[in-house]
């Protein structure tokens, strides 16, 4: 993160793109790995390149929508007069999440051991005490950003084309036809019988999917009119 290159002053605007970094920072992760490491940058930082509202805003997402993804959180030799503005920070953070935030100087031995302990410096950007030459390239970035969004849109039509395939199975276990109650009173009415060949009224509860995830599980049975159906969660076609 560069904070100090914010060039926008649409407190919106900043949110929706914290956002879709987040969520681009997760789709990019290793099948094994939940959490990640953020960098901050604070070439170029000013107090104007913030704002309260906005930083308690970010507060909020990353903590309430991103739970436990935060590993460590490295800010990278911040001014003296960030120290100010961190006061008023804290508050907006929880605990354990800011005890998870460290500041590292470059002139600092003790500090920059953080960075010889979690990187390769020979891969690690120069603007945070690495070796590798490379700074940021908006072009780069731009071309690595379509990528990605090509990459996700995939991912979300193959995941609507399999939520779709479920519907269509649990459609299947539908009846293909239905006997309404008049229907059963006449049929009783024309034909006396015995109850044993009386045709039994079934009464059944289509569920939605939340009402689905409120029943302890697949076990559980409705009883309507002395008839007991078993519950058939989606889950069951996974």
């Amino acid at each position: 993160m560069r904070p100090g290159f914010q060039n926008t002053s649409s407190s919106k605007g900043q949110i929706r793109y914290l956002v879709y970094c987040m969520e681009n920072a997760i789709f990019n992760l290793a099948a094994n790995q939940e959490q990640m490491v953020w960098l901050i940058d604070f070439q170029g930082w000013t107090m104007g390149s913030v704002s309260i509202k906005v930083t308690r805003e970010t507060a909020h997402i990353l903590q309430d929508y991103y739970p436990e993804r935060l590993a460590l959180g490295i800010l990278y030799n911040p001014p003296r007069i960030f120290e100010s503005f961190w006061k008023v920070v804290r508050p907006f953070l929880e605990h354990k999440t800011y005890k998870k935030v460290k500041f590292v100087y470059s002139d600092n031995t003790e500090s920059q051991k953080i960075m010889t302990d979690l990187f390769e410096m020979d891969k690690l950007e120069s603007a945070f005490g690495g070796h590798n030459p490379a700074g940021f390239d908006l072009n780069k970035y731009a071309e690595k950003m379509k990528e990605d969004d090509q990459k996700m849109s995939a991912f979300v039509e193959s995941a609507s084309s399999v939520f779709f395939q479920e519907q269509s199975h649990v459609s299947v276990l539908q009846p293909e036809f239905s006997v309404t109650e008049h229907q059963l009173e006449s049929s009783s009415d024309s034909s006396p019988s015995s109850d044993a060949e009386s045709p039994r009224r079934v009464d059944t509860k289509i569920l939605s999917a939340n009402e689905m995830k409120e029943q302890p599980n697949c076990k559980n049975t409705i009883a309507e009119s002395g008839v007991s159906r078993p519950l058939i969660h989606m889950n069951d076609f996974a």
